[in-house]
């Protein structure tokens, strides 16, 4: 199947009980066995529920991963992947990341006596120099959250694969329409389903995708002995949501390209961050490794002054200034003092995130009005 019918068919089959076309929401906590141990293979649905279970055959398939789990937020699915791991293990991260993966990272797991690396990830001996005999680890964000860096998962993965290493890669800017890091060498993709795959703005949840079993079963453990698990009618959401991953991530990056060309001429602006531009850095390997460059854009406005993006970021109506992203709506956002807060300002500025840059992530409205939009805010 290619993607567009993958996205509506692969994973999902009609309700074996009515033949209803869309997965039931199975709203029920427990299920009724013949007798002991003798049940239909559900018996509670913090274990396992019949819609659940049909959106992480949706998440597998379109991963081209064997396993799907899901989470009740994408934080809990990190939650889970780092509960593999055991004192004094050690994890190499990339250093411009999402606020809330450095927040568990430093705040809750560095507690444990985990201890976490970041480190900028364009140049791979960076990453490969800080292995060592207790690193369990990599951790991937491609494109990253807010400066759109491009790792090379590739490479990642045959450093993970030499080091026996686990490879995670934070999918969510990107989505599987973009790329498909289990087929780069990734060993589990973290997805916010609360964002371009959920894509309306209406639900939160999380996801790891795997193709080894042995890794599934030890996520599955954790997600079921933890109870991070998302609801029947969020995960019905989300299934929604999959049937027109294709159309929307289609308009996004044309939408994104439109956006991210006319903010590059613009003479307000100092830089602006995608993918798709060939001064970016790693464009050679956005190139190879992802299908299209995303809607995810940021800026800088010159003479960088925070009181400059603040003005900006009141005046814009179509851009609604709000945390998250990914919705059909296009929000806007000011990451130091939102999505990044968490993050020290000494690291957030070592990683190149400055005060006042603005993050947009680009909707599917009609770009001629979002491009509007941009000019009487910015002026």
């Amino acid at each position: 199947m290619k993607f567009g019918t993958k996205a509506i068919h692969a994973g999902v089959e009609p309700d074996p009980t009515t033949g209803a076309i869309m997965t039931p929401i199975y709203q029920t906590s427990t299920y009724v066995q013949k007798s002991p141990g003798d049940h239909k293979g559900y018996e509670y649905s913090r274990t396992h529920n019949p819609t659940r279970t049909q959106l992480q055959n949706a998440l597998a398939a379109l991963e081209n991963g064997k396993h799907g789990l899901c989470f009740a937020s994408g934080m809990a699915a990190i939650d889970a992947v780092i509960k593999m791991l055991a004192p004094g293990d050690e994890v190499i991260s990339t250093n411009d990341l999402y606020g809330g993966s450095y927040r568990i990272f430093t705040k809750i797991f560095q507690n444990y006596g985990i201890k976490f690396h970041f480190t900028n990830m364009a140049d791979l001996s960076k990453v490969e120099a800080l292995v060592n005999e207790n690193t369990k680890m990599i951790w991937v964000e491609t494109p990253t959250n807010p400066l759109l860096n491009i790792i090379d998962i590739k490479g990642c993965a045959a450093i993970a694969k030499k080091h026996n290493l686990i490879l995670v890669a934070d999918n969510t800017f990107a989505t599987p329409y973009l790329q498909t890091p289990l087929d780069l060498g990734a060993d589990i993709v973290m997805h916010s389903l609360t964002k371009y795959m959920g894509g309306h703005s209406d639900v939160v949840m999380g996801a790891l995708i795997v193709k080894d079993d042995a890794l599934a079963e030890r996520l599955a453990f954790i997600q079921n002995a933890c109870g991070g698990t998302p609801g029947p009618q969020d995960c019905f959401l989300v299934l929604r949501g999959l049937k027109t991953l294709h159309l929307r991530m289609e308009r996004h990056c044309q939408n994104g390209r439109k956006i991210a060309e006319y903010l590059k001429n613009h003479p307000k602006i100092e830089k602006v961050f995608w993918p798709g531009f060939e001064d970016h850095n790693n464009h050679s390997v956005a190139k190879e490794q992802m299908n299209d460059f995303g809607g995810m854009i940021s800026f800088v406005l010159k003479g960088d002054k925070v009181e400059d993006a603040t003005r900006v970021l009141e005046k814009l109506k179509f851009f609604a200034l709000a945390e998250s992203l990914g919705g059909v709506e296009s929000l806007c956002g000011h990451p130091a003092t939102m999505t990044h807060a968490s993050i020290p300002r000494e690291e957030r500025m070592k990683a190149g995130l400055s005060d006042s840059l603005i993050r947009l992530s680009v909707g599917v409205e009609d770009a001629e009005d979002l491009i509007a939009d941009l000019e009487q805010a910015i002026g």
